[in-house]
């Protein structure tokens, strides 16, 4: 399952779409690929993989995979590949799950209460199929496919769903007569050979577009030969059936992701392949502005996150201010007075700096400590102490980087997993060997690789082949043999999935959004020291989605519309529902805490109103500063500005030494105050 851990946790295609094609086993052709530029091929990571011990830390899962496909971890989908019995998935404004005879779906109803914002499975309308089984057979970063199969293994029919596609489409692969839960009314005929039929289920129209005569029965079985499709949906709020149906050419097939980044944008774009050219999709709130020419006339459905538009078309496009990385503080703004106690604090805590530990979240936690404080020690001119952490981190560092430190050591060095393809740091820590948290884990070692790169590029060469594979884990795209597409990263929400298997009913979730922006930061600060364009473009992207939807869906978010929910912020999005709750613990600093460790030189993304930023401090400090996430909660409400960054500043002098994070110090802590305002 999903743990969470105790915290204490150039642009050479700059205009040009990277667009990553659908992994399939299934017949269909991939969706095409245009301007693609593949960040860690086969080509170039296949030898570093080869130089790693190959092992298994924990046992695989059970699959409802085909085989050759690479294991799909870290999906909204991923609940439905892995384990004995599947899970209820999320492709909003959907709800999705297998039976044990076909599927069924729905649109949840939302509600909340003082701590949770709920839309969970809603089993609306069942089709069953006479399946004995399914298997993936094919997806990609927004889209599955499943194939439906009788129990000696003949293929029934396959359908594909989609975040923002409303669609559940089903193509016969054999003759079929499809029950279903539903009673549907036929309509007129859309064409000489595709009709619309019409239930009504909970005060909610459902609409089916059949082949015509499909209905023979009754109103509730459907006929189709092989090759013929049907597409059901739920009617939106505002719009009919037939309007809907118009814009529907056929069942969806693929989904595919572009990306480029401007001046002063990011850019995502999402082309979704329907049969027959034309189809629908709906946009998140945030998913705003859309492209020009995008048009969301189809009515609306309501979900956890807000109001989904209905658009028409093949695109799915819209920006988010570019977000630059960044591993240093402005250091050049402490004044006279400042200065001589920051570096008095540097010297008290490069000495006090304790043995690393040994897994790979606190133990990349406290490489990215040492790499702030070296960065401080060179940027206030203390040589001395500057030379000691830089040895000490590159010490660390080079040990995590031995391709083959797991042959003669349990821990501090990494394996390669060749059954779900995928880097494993030894020890594992809080699942990650069952792929939970790796941009958590790894962010850290990735952005003490950079500052070390920038301090001593020669290290570059030593660290890559290690950091590289710690990288590719993540951020791989375009065609892979070795590691899937972007592993935690969804495109479609904008942020990043954490749990590896997704076992949970609500589907699957993330925690930390700062400490994903923390990944990709790290990921863009490696890509420039590793001379890596394509990516920093990449992970720029990443950093820059990441960043909007921390703050829209977690820390500064709109919830005025969610009546009953009682907190200023969210600390736990899952596709079926938003919590005010951790993993780890129950009281209110650890609930913003957790969404702003570790206040990284990039985490000025966290201003804005400084009446949202008091609310939030207030809310998560009945008890005061000298709790756990303490020193994080100092910075935070030091983004307020005025009176509050001089009462932060005043604080973090005598803040208790349990309040200051082991990613964090003291030094780094007024260093961070001091350059503010």
């Amino acid at each position: 399952m999903r743990f969470r851990r105790k915290a204490g946790a150039l642009a050479a295609i700059v205009g040009l779409l990277a667009l990553t094609a659908c992994q399939s086993a299934h017949t269909e052709p991939p969706a095409a690929t245009v301007g693609a530029s593949a960040v860690f091929p086969d080509a170039q990571v296949k030898p570093l993989v080869g130089a790693l011990p190959q092992r298994s830390v924990s046992p695989p899962p059970a699959t409802r995979l085909a085989s050759g496909l690479i294991p799909p971890t870290n999906r909204w989908y991923s609940g439905l590949v892995f384990g004995a019995k599947p899970q209820p998935v999320f492709p909003l404004p959907l709800s999705f799950a297998l039976t044990a005879s076909g599927f069924a779906f729905g649109l949840p109803s939302v509600t909340a209460n003082p701590t949770v914002i709920a839309g969970g499975y809603a089993p609306q309308v069942a089709l069953d199929a006479g399946a004995g089984g399914a298997t993936v057979t094919a997806y990609d970063d927004v889209s599955v496919t499943l194939e439906f199969h009788t129990a000696s293994g003949a293929r029934i029919g396959h359908t594909t769903i989609a975040e923002g596609s409303p669609l559940v489409g089903f193509t016969a692969d054999s003759p079929v007569t499809l029950a279903s839960s539903a009673a549907f009314a036929p309509g007129a005929g859309l064409t000489a050979d595709r009709s619309l039929a019409v239930a009504s289920i909970g005060g909610r129209q459902y609409a089916a577009l059949t082949p015509t005569g499909a209905f023979t029965e009754s109103r509730n079985r459907m006929r189709l030969a092989r090759g013929q499709s049907i597409v059901l949906f739920p009617v939106p709020t505002g719009s009919t059936p037939d309007k809907v149906a118009q814009a529907v050419s056929g069942p969806l097939l693929s989904v595919s992701t572009g990306y480029s980044t401007g001046p002063a944008t990011a850019t995502t774009a999402l082309d979704y392949r329907a049969g027959g050219g034309s189809t629908v999709f709906a946009a998140l709130p945030t998913q705003s502005p859309l492209a020009a020419g995008t048009t969301c006339d189809l009515g609306h459905y309501e979900s956890i996150y807000g109001t989904m538009r209905l658009c028409s078309g093949q695109r799915l496009a819209w920006s988010v201010p570019l977000a630059a990385e960044n591993g240093a503080l402005p250091l050049g703004r402490l004044s006279a007075s400042d200065r001589p106690a920051v570096i008095a604090q540097l010297r008290r805590d490069a000495a006090a700096t304790t043995p690393l530990p040994a897994d790979s979240y606190f133990g990349g936690k406290a490489l990215y400590r040492i790499a702030n404080l070296l960065t401080i020690a060179r940027a206030v001119g203390v040589a001395d102490v500057a030379a000691a952490l830089k040895t000490r981190l590159a010490t660390a560092l080079h040990a995590w980087s031995d391709p083959n430190g797991c042959a003669t050591r349990p821990a501090q060095c990494f394996v390669y997993d060749p059954a779900m393809h995928g880097i494993v740091g030894l020890a594992a820590s809080f699942g990650s060997d069952q792929f939970n948290d790796h941009h958590f884990h790894y962010g850290y070692f990735l952005y003490a690789a950079g500052v070390l790169a920038e301090a001593d590029p020669s290290s570059t060469r030593v660290l890559a082949p290690v950091i590289d594979l710690l990288a590719a884990d993540l951020a791989t795209s375009g065609p892979s043999t070795l590691f899937p597409q972007r592993r935690t990263f969804d495109p479609y929400t904008g942020h990043s999935w954490a749990s590896g298997f997704s076992p949970f009913a609500d589907g699957n979730n993330q925690e930390s959004s700062s400490e994903a922006v923390n990944a990709w930061n790290g990921l863009a600060l490696w890509a420039d020291a590793s001379g890596n364009a394509a990516l920093k473009t990449e992970a720029r992207w990443m950093l820059s989605s990441e960043i909007a939807s921390a703050r829209s869906d977690w820390v500064a978010g709109d919830l005025a519309s969610f009546t009953g929910f009682q907190h200023e912020i969210v600390s736990i999005n899952w596709g079926g529902k938003r919590d005010y709750a951790t993993w780890f613990s129950p009281d209110p600093n650890a609930m913003l805490g957790i969404q702003l460790i570790p206040m990284s030189p990039v985490s000025t993304y966290l201003a804005g109103d400084p009446a949202r930023i008091k609310r939030n401090v207030t809310e998560a400090t009945p008890h005061g500063f000298d709790v756990q996430f303490g020193d994080y909660l100092t910075m935070y409400s030091a983004l307020a500005g005025g009176s509050e960054l001089t009462k932060a500043r005043a604080m973090a002098k005598t803040l208790a030494a349990t309040a200051i994070d082991d990613a964090d110090s003291r030094t780094y802590l007024l260093a961070w105050l001091a350059t503010r305002g």
